[in-house]
């Protein structure tokens, strides 16, 4: 069945986006707030999925309700270097660093409106009660993270024929999300996804801790409007030789950006 919805490219029509602060104003309970939004977007998005429903459009649409919600609640946001992937004609390897529940959230926002985009996630996201049917609506391609052969196998395997069907990925090479960047944990899955594929890589600095990570539930930790979310998009750049040399390149892009962010 064919969508009549058509993409909203508040977030991902240009270079850059910037939040516009004199529309947005902190409300006194932004985790209550944001999180009745958030419940009510998962719950819309789990009914389509059931019903085969849950499309590109869809999907992109609803990561742009999340972002509006956060800014509703004083969140601001910034995404930078837009053009560095929209330039690139077919699937990319999106490399960055995992830092909270909210670059998964408003990635596809950005992203699918201008390339077909699908996650490496854990297994357990795929088993959620609630998110599950979701997540598996995008075709992600799950890893256990347990087994890194068994997880190097599958990404190859899936990775490739992804991107046979004209599909971008994204991929966190990192066990588990970070409020600091580890360099010595952070694989270099994506750089090999790349190198099998002859497909460029583009790197993504994250910094999200806007959306903290929760002390019972990670996925849902406090909201806090003070934060300004930053999302950077580095020059896209083709894998030659071992690999290594750019899997360096993506660590030293996040790492600076980072820096750059206010945050060793």
């Amino acid at each position: 069945m064919k969508s009549r919805l058509v993409y909203d490219k508040s977030f991902s029509a240009n270079n850059d986006y910037k939040t516009d602060n004199s529309k947005h104003s902190p409300k006194m309970f932004p985790s209550l707030y944001f999180y009745s939004h958030l419940i009510k977007i998962i719950f819309k998005s789990n009914k389509l999925a059931k019903k085969g429903l849950y499309n590109d459009e869809e999907w992109s649409n609803s990561s742009v309700y999340v972002v509006r919600s956060l800014e509703k609640t004083g969140v601001k946001f910034h995404f930078h270097g837009l053009d560095n992937f929209k330039k690139v004609e077919g699937p990319v390897i999106f490399i960055g660093n995992h830092m909270s529940t909210l670059e998964v959230m408003s990635l596809p926002s950005i992203i699918q409106p201008n390339k077909k985009v699908v996650y490496v996630i854990k297994q357990e996201l795929a088993d959620y009660p609630l998110f599950g049917p979701v997540a598996l609506a995008r075709d992600p391609i799950c890893v256990g993270r347990e087994n890194p052969r068994e997880d190097l196998k599958i990404v190859m395997e899936e990775g490739s024929k992804r991107i046979q069907n004209g599909k971008s990925i994204i991929i966190f090479p990192q066990k588990t999300r970070t409020q600091f960047f580890d360099a010595d944990s952070f694989n270099s899955l994506g750089v090999k996804l790349a190198k099998r594929n002859n497909v460029p890589v583009v790197p993504v600095a994250v910094l999200t801790d806007a959306w903290g990570n929760g002390k019972m539930i990670k996925d849902f930790g406090k909201i806090d409007p003070n934060k300004t979310v930053n999302i950077c998009f580095g020059e896209p750049f083709e894998v030659k030789g071992n690999g290594a040399e750019e899997h360096q390149r993506v660590i030293d892009f996040i790492s600076g950006k980072l820096i750059e962010w206010g945050r060793p």
